[in-house]
């Protein structure tokens, strides 16, 4: 059967209650795109699929008028997913949507540490649905907030007509800061189109270099930082963020925020391929719950291909890819996203294996 080899994309849908996780899983459910999807929602009973659009709502698993599949996850995600896989027909994509209060680290490491979902799944993409217009307030007040948006392959910064220009550029570079990999789709009533969402390969090694170009520029790390005379009232730069925000208050520093940032590097000598796997695997064992994602594209010293590594958490997964173009400046980049990062130290860590 053509449905076991092909291995099925999962997207974990996350963000804050009333970001608009709802309309978009509405639309997923209801929507006629020709598509059979399973959505797997949350227990806690946040969240309110129109009843309509439910069929026989008496058991785990829905079926949706559109041939979708809804199931509300009880038990284990992983008893859900494999529950999912006997059903017949299979399906074009499954799209978890964690609670607004949760991490979605501990979801997305399941795609990579049970075998039998391994081989039967693939994890697509974590994207994180925010609102423009509560997203400074939510970072600041809460942990999982600032940890879903340092997570997301992929942000919806959604209701973005409720906010100015102005304020829709400031959350942005708040993003930024948080995280600099992940695209951010303008959106209003979630209305981005279902393929920007599913079937993005955010976590397909191949693919990391395709889908940000930008981040094979050293200089794109700053981006979200805006070095410029806007600094004197800017309340989230690197270097003020500890002291006071702009209206004076010390709300304990950003406590939320809790030093979340992304930290870019970029090295132009060719690395020694075991010094680096040891570094990188010593520092995901010594800071792993504190490292969210980390990514890079490696140039190894006697090694004409690239090779590409992503982390979440203390889970390191790499591989050498493509060659090296003749055109193409060989050199190695790398961005850590998370929490108390030395970035001396990196950079230090990261330049002592030279070949």
């Amino acid at each position: 059967m053509s449905g076991m080899t092909q291995k099925i994309p999962v997207t974990v849908l996350t963000g804050y209650l009333g970001a608009g996780k709802t309309t978009l899983l509405n639309r997923i459910l209801s929507e006629d795109h020709g598509q059979r999807y399973a959505v797997i929602v949350n227990e806690f009973g946040e969240i309110g699929i129109d009843n309509d659009l439910i069929v026989g709502a008496d058991e785990e698993v829905f079926e949706m008028n559109n041939g979708c599949v809804c199931c509300t996850v009880r038990g284990d995600l992983i008893r859900v997913l494999s529950g999912l896989m006997k059903r017949k027909g299979g399906f074009d994509a499954i799209i978890i949507e964690t609670t607004g209060l949760a991490d979605p680290g501990p979801v997305a490491q399941t795609f990579f540490v049970d075998d039998d979902v391994r081989a039967r799944t693939r994890l697509d993409s974590v994207t994180t649905v925010v609102d423009a217009m509560y997203l400074p307030l939510r970072l600041t007040d809460s942990k999982e907030a600032v940890e879903q948006v340092a997570f997301a392959d992929q942000i919806v910064l959604n209701k973005t007509d409720l906010v100015s220009e102005a304020q829709l550029r400031d959350v942005e570079a708040r993003i930024r800061r948080l995280n600099p990999l992940a695209p951010i789709h303008r959106a209003q009533r979630s209305n981005v189109p279902l393929e920007m969402i599913l079937g993005r390969g955010g976590f397909d090694l191949d693919r990391i270099t395709e889908l940000q170009p930008e981040f094979l520029n050293p200089a794109h790390g700053e981006a979200g930082h805006v070095h410029d005379d806007s600094c004197d009232h800017d309340d989230h730069h690197d270097h003020d963020h500890h002291d006071h925000d702009h209206h004076g208050h010390q709300h304990h520093d950003h406590a939320a925020d809790a030093g979340i940032r992304g930290v870019s590097l970029a090295f132009d000598r060719p690395l020694n391929a075991n010094r680096v796997t040891a570094w990188l695997n010593g520092i995901l064992q010594a800071q792993g719950p504190d490292i969210l994602r980390a990514k890079g594209i490696l140039d190894i010293a006697g090694e004409d291909r690239r090779l590409v590594f992503q982390a979440v958490h203390m889970i390191l997964e790499g591989d050498f890819q493509r060659n090296w173009k003749p055109d193409e400046a060989r050199s190695s980049r790398m961005v850590f996203i998370g929490r108390n990062l030395d970035e001396a130290a990196l950079k230090a860590g990261f330049e002592a294996c030279v070949a």
